[in-house]
């Protein structure tokens, strides 16, 4: 298969998300006052997962999301807060931890983007994303940036794809790889849309008979293998 486009996720593909996170939350609650636990990463995970998918399945608005999971998490812990300012300097936080690169990001998009067309595909919060992407040095090489809350709709929703297919000049759906670390929003959103993808399994997962990949990779160095870059000297 000759893939020209590379519809790139953005967390845990290409940065690191889960380190970021930590960091970014340890930030977060030390300048308040507070230190942050296992116990108290296991309450707000709890809150922030239940938002998110509240959000997805359409019960609340975006803002909902961003807005109270701190303030729902301190409630649960007895504390009053308020959830707007926590939020917005949490994504602040987050959006300076984007030199936490995956290894091989850099070099991957770098080479890539020499003779293939690459696309960022993210749920993330718009100005979070690009900030993130500028400073980890991968801005340079996406021809745009497409993302859930700019578009009103979360992968793995047809619309969301058809969104981005409508936006990309000269669109092939056969030239088209979507590149992803999550079954459930990256793949399944290449199968509802008809567009070919490739799952970085990087941790081992298990494999799902309901939503199969058409390539499977452990690392990103291994698209080289799928999308055949050109050579530099």
């Amino acid at each position: 298969m000759s893939y020209k486009i590379l519809l790139f996720d953005l967390d845990d593909t290409l940065l690191d998300f889960g380190a970021n996170e930590t960091d970014s939350l340890n930030k977060l609650f030390q300048q308040h006052g507070y230190t942050f636990s296992d116990e108290l990463f296991q309450v707000y995970n709890s809150v922030n997962k239940q938002l998110w998918a509240d959000y997805e399945n359409g019960n609340i608005v975006l803002d909902v999301v961003l807005n109270s999971r701190f303030s729902e998490t301190m409630l649960k812990l007895g504390n009053v807060v308020d959830g707007i300012e926590w939020g917005n300097l949490y994504r602040e936080l987050l959006g300076n931890g984007s030199q936490l690169l995956m290894e091989g990001a850099l070099e991957v998009c770098q080479s890539l983007s020499v003779s293939h067309r690459l696309f960022v595909i993210t749920n993330g919060i718009t100005q979070t994303q690009i900030k993130r992407l500028k400073q980890s040095g991968l801005y340079e090489f996406f021809e745009d940036i497409f993302d859930s809350q700019s578009i009103g709709y979360q992968k793995p929703s047809k619309e969301f794809f058809e969104f981005v297919m409508s936006r990309i000049k000269d669109f092939n759906i056969k030239e088209a790889l979507i590149i992803g670390d999550s079954l459930n929003t990256d793949i399944k959103g290449g199968l509802l849309s008809g567009i070919d993808t490739c799952w970085v399994n990087r941790k081992s997962q298990k494999y799902s008979a309901e939503i199969q990949s058409t390539h499977t990779v452990t690392s990103l160095v291994e698209l080289y293998d799928i999308c055949t870059p050109i050579k530099q000297a």
